[in-house]
């Protein structure tokens, strides 16, 4: 964790940006939880835990400065709440997600899925992709048991 708090602090004061105390609790919470799709709600309440002075202002600028850096990164689920995940955009691709529509459940897809559809794609409309996102929508089979039973 001192290395990251370190790599960050460098990148930041690279263009005149501090790692407050408050923005290091933040990433701390973070990096703790860089398994789970945290919002900034989430976040807020995990370091409240921590600094019961910091604000829910402080986290919400405190994540777009990270993001702004290419800390962390954040989806939208379509739950219209931004989830955000400790690590910068992988060199290749993000992960892709599959979220259960009826409990939440988002589970990670560590193979890239679109990879032909992307050469594809991008030979057609000589366009040069950097990235893309995919979310599949449905059941998680908890959910499908339990409609079941």
């Amino acid at each position: 964790m001192k290395k990251v708090i370190g790599n960050v602090e460098e990148k930041l004061r690279a263009k005149e940006y501090k790692l407050t105390p408050k923005r290091q609790h933040i990433l701390r919470v973070l990096w703790e939880h860089k398994d789970e799709h945290l919002s900034a709600e989430e976040v807020y309440n995990l370091v409240k835990e921590r600094v019961p002075d910091v604000g829910l202002a402080t986290v919400y600028r405190s994540l777009d400065l990270f993001l702004d850096f290419d800390i962390i990164h954040g989806t939208d689920f379509g739950d219209g709440r931004k989830r955000y995940e400790f690590g910068s955009a992988p060199e290749k691709h993000r992960h892709h997600h599959l979220i259960c529509t009826q409990c939440g459940t988002i589970i990670e897809v560590a193979e890239d899925l679109l990879e032909e559809l992307e050469d594809r794609v991008g030979e057609k409309y000589k366009f040069k992709i950097s990235d893309h996102e995919l979310k599949i929508f449905g059941r998680c089979k908890e959910c499908v048991l339990k409609k079941d039973e």
